[in-house]
């Protein structure tokens, strides 16, 4: 049975820390909700319980009825052979052109989400909940390239983040090929 990686420490985290972005960070102006929408592959982040041995992740970012961005995110525990998929919402935090989302997998609860870093053609971004415990590194392709990722592991290093134990994700065809899917 797949496990709610995804979906109960987001909980924790709505309630312990709110929409907030780490101090002395700032998300990137001039963004575009609409171009950020789509697949985004989830090439490194910073380890928690609810991503716990999850390899193959993706997010995918849409319109939703009524307002809003509907997320699905996907993650396989590769050795256990079992996907998690969680379905949350999320809404601008502060004007539409600032990087700043809430997002929500339970109930009434928010989390920040914080584009401290984004491509100009949004290939990659550099994603930070509310304090530096959560950082992501994404891109619109499963691989990036090394020079790109040593790039956002300085910048993430520069604003604080404790890059030494970032977990690089797996994204290779021949383990995750059988677990893409189309949204």
């Amino acid at each position: 049975m797949p496990r709610p990686l995804f979906v109960l420490p987001l909980l924790a985290l709505g309630l312990g820390a709110c929409t907030g972005i780490p101090d002395g960070t700032r998300a990137v102006e001039d963004f575009d909700l609409e171009r950020y929408l789509g697949r985004w592959y989830e090439i490194a982040r910073l380890d928690h319980a609810f991503e716990e041995g999850l390899d193959c992740v993706t997010a995918d970012y849409s319109r939703r009825d009524g307002g809003g961005v509907r997320v699905i995110n996907r993650g396989v525990d590769l050795a256990a052979g079992e996907a998690d998929v969680a379905e949350g919402r999320a809404f601008p935090v502060e004007q539409a052109d600032v990087g700043r989302l809430k997002v929500s997998f339970f109930g009434p609860f928010y989390a920040g989400y914080n584009v401290l870093a984004l491509d100009e053609d949004y290939a990659w971004a550099l994603v930070a909940g509310p304090d530096r415990d959560y950082l992501w590194i994404l891109s619109r392709t499963p691989e990036l390239p090394p020079s790109t990722y040593r790039d956002l592991t300085r910048r993430a290093a520069a604003l604080d983040f404790p890059v030494d134990v970032l977990i690089e994700v797996e994204q290779g065809e021949a383990a995750c090929g059988p677990w893409r899917r189309d949204g």
